[in-house]
């Protein structure tokens, strides 16, 4: 069987199957084999049964000592029980409901158990439900798959077997052999019969080593063509003339020196014939607006039009009201471009952009619609990187002749992870905040001072400024948190009776949201209940409290990102997390941000500290999603799979060698998916 057939025909799938594979996105046999196991459970290990670790997993090898006997309890449910001894330990197995185990179980025959061992009242050991095998056909190292109601994981598991089972030939390799050598790779068809059946835990690791190393690689060498065609592209927007020093002189503050030299390097791509792909990566207050209208400026004062897209409408209003402030007194005209616009006043701002009487337009997703028309689009700034995919820049990009690009990301990244990640854009940081601003006062409580914390915020409140309670989003099942919506109906009528009170959650429409970020910006809401969706939110100076409920819950960089919210002004501002755990990572998130209100120190912690979940989300920036890789536990792999890159592009830049086809075909397949390039 071909790795290009259709999954139906794999040994155990059939028409029915078929369907429910789909729904997971395997539709042929090579999709069926890229469909890696989430977990492993590792039969390998025996542990005697004296030795048997209390509440955690493990596998045990006994003999059984009778055969189950059933047990009727109160309300119908049916346990059967039986004892499984080495030689040393005897260890009692409960069943429930399963009428089949005396017929799979038999006295005096030995099996292989698996599952979590326990201690009764009485001390004896114990085991609820465990799985079990014969010994001599057991496979030690079993994968888990992720599985629906229709297709469980022992399913796919067989399904998976059978396909390999039924290959023509060896899978073969994409990989230049000397890539793979040089690097101490094991051959794909290796590492994809070790991902899913392993003989071994090294076995396991040589092929999660080459599939990682293979969709680093593919990601770099994806990144970097991107890189090449936009260096080699020229621009009809060349910048023949420097404004920016004007720009600062017109300014009612000096910018930082880290300001300066962002401007200077965004400013020499602009001059340079070729189209600026730049990344201005800054910590919440570092002053990257500043930067991208020095830029606006000189773009303006060359002939050329910019664009600034934000993610959300109540943002995009705030960056209108702030450029309008850079550019009071100045020829640069602004408008705004957003879905809510009447008719009318789309229409007014779509004829101003066409006719160039406009130079500057701030907006949401309507900046790229098709009939939105630039006089002479020169520079296109995205801001909050997160919220846009590459395929979504591209956009507004192809408004105008290969027009600048500024890509601004408060999201702190490593700085060597982020020349990594960011492999299509050069990267300009802001490592120092503007004088005058004062940093966040961040304190770890226990629940115990929630009265405490209460009365602080009325405090402020009664001073006439305004404060936020963070509140973690609650899964099914999650009985001890509780949900935002939940606890702001008890503030309001309890505590904060009288107080005037907003809720925002990521279950209200657009416009809901927008109504309340709206209200509690213009100083109409007090206390601001809200979940996560405040982590990018409007600049309120009047916020300086900022509480966090459950803090445990919320990864390091998040937890910095919601604090970003306040000491936005002149006044004092605090945070205070309020968690009652325990636990040694939780107390070490909290100690690095109560003692830093560096974003980069806390982003370098939290790559020590902990994954990704909290750093890139799923979508990773808008590049194509990674399976097996992860962009910070792989770190070290990252920097040795981009040296690779580089060297084999250096050597055939577009990958046009026949020996290079496979791989050209794969890069563009990854890509390709997620709709970028």
């Amino acid at each position: 069987m071909q790795l290009k057939a259709p999954i139906q025909y794999v040994k155990g799938v059939g028409p029915t199957r078929a369907k429910a594979f789909e729904k997971l996105s395997v539709t042929s046999v090579g999709a069926l084999l890229r469909y890696y196991p989430r977990a492993y459970e590792d039969w390998s290990r025996i542990v005697p049964i004296r030795e048997m670790p209390e509440n955690e997993t493990c596998c045990i090898r006994a003999t059984v000592c009778h055969q189950p006997t059933k047990i009727r309890v109160p309300g119908g449910l049916l346990l059967y029980k039986t004892t499984v001894t080495d030689g040393e330990g005897l260890l009692n197995l409960t069943f429930f409901n399963n009428k089949y185990i005396g017929n799979q179980l038999h006295e005096g025959e030995e099996y292989l158990f698996f599952g979590k061992a326990a201690r009764n009242k009485y001390g004896a050991r114990e085991m609820a439900s465990p799985l079990f095998q014969k010994p001599q056909s057991a496979r030690r190292i079993r994968p888990i798959y992720p599985s629906s109601s229709a297709l469980p994981s022992k399913t796919i598991e067989r399904c998976v077997q059978n396909a390999l089972d039924s290959l023509d030939a060896p899978i073969p390799d994409f990989l230049p052999e000397e890539v793979r050598v040089r690097n101490g790779l094991c051959t794909l068809d290796e590492a994809i019969h070790s991902i899913h059946f392993p003989k071994d835990n090294a076995a396991l690791e040589t092929a999660r080593k080459r599939l990682i190393f293979d969709e680093l690689f593919l990601l770099q060498l994806g990144l970097l063509q991107m890189k090449s065609r936009t260096q080699t592209l020229s621009t009809g927007c060349v910048v023949t003339h420097d404004e920016t020093a004007r720009f600062a002189a017109h300014l009612p503050f000096t910018m930082t020196n880290a300001q300066k030299r962002a401007v200077r390097e965004a400013v020499a791509d602009m001059r340079s014939g070729e189209p600026m792909n730049r990344l201005l990566q800054g910590d919440v207050g570092s002053g990257k607006t500043a930067v991208a209208a020095a830029l606006v400026y000189t773009a303006a004062a060359n002939g050329l039009q910019s664009a600034v897209m934000a993610p959300t409408e109540v943002l995009a209003e705030q960056h209108l009201r702030t450029f309008e402030n850079f550019f009071a007194g100045t020829n640069v005209h602004t408008a705004l471009l957003t879905g809510s616009m009447t008719a009318a006043e789309k229409r007014a701002v779509k004829a101003a952009l066409a006719d160039g009487s406009v130079q500057l337009a701030v907006g949401t997703h309507a900046l790229i619609q098709q009939d939105v028309d630039f006089c002479r689009l020169g520079l296109v700034v995205t801001d909050e990187q997160h919220r846009f995919g590459v395929a979504q820049r591209a956009s507004l990009a192809a408004k105008g002749d290969n027009p600048h690009i500024l890509v601004m990301s408060a999201t702190p990244i490593p700085r060597t992870l982020g020349l990594m990640l960011y492999g299509d854009l050069n990267v300009s940081v802001l490592d120092e905040l503007p004088p005058g601003r004062q940093p966040v006062e961040t304190y770890c409580v226990g629940t115990s001072y929630r009265p405490r914390i209460y009365n602080f915020l009325k405090k402020h409140i009664q001073r006439g400024l305004q404060c936020y309670i963070v509140c973690p989003l609650v899964e099914e099942g999650e009985s001890n948190l509780v949900p935002a919506q939940e606890y702001y109906e008890k503030l309001q009528s309890g505590v904060f009776r009288g107080y005037r009170l907003g809720l925002l959650h990521g279950r209200m429409k657009p416009k809901e949201k927008d109504a309340v970020m709206r209200a509690f910006a213009a100083g109409e809401i007090d206390l601001l209940v809200s979940t996560v969706v405040i982590e990018v939110g409007v600049d309120v100076p009047n916020a300086v409290v900022m509480v966090i409920e459950n803090a445990e819950r919320f990864g390091l960089s998040q937890l910095h990102q919601l604090r970003g919210r306040v000491g936005r002004g002149s006044e004092k501002s605090t945070c205070i997390l309020i968690s009652d755990a325990q636990n040694e990572e939780a107390k070490a998130r909290f100690n690095v941000l109560c003692e830093t209100t560096d974003g980069f120190k806390i982003a370098d912690a939290d790559l020590k500290l902990r994954g990704p979940g909290d750093f890139f989300g799923k979508r990773q920036h808008g590049l194509p999603a990674l399976h097996l890789a992860d962009l910070l536990r792989d770190t070290k792999m990252l920097v040795t799979v981009r040296h690779a890159a580089e060297a084999l592009l250096a050597r055939d830049p577009t990958l046009s060698d026949p020996a290079h086809a496979a791989l050209r075909k794969q890069t563009d397949k990854m890509f390709a998916a997620a709709n970028i390039g």
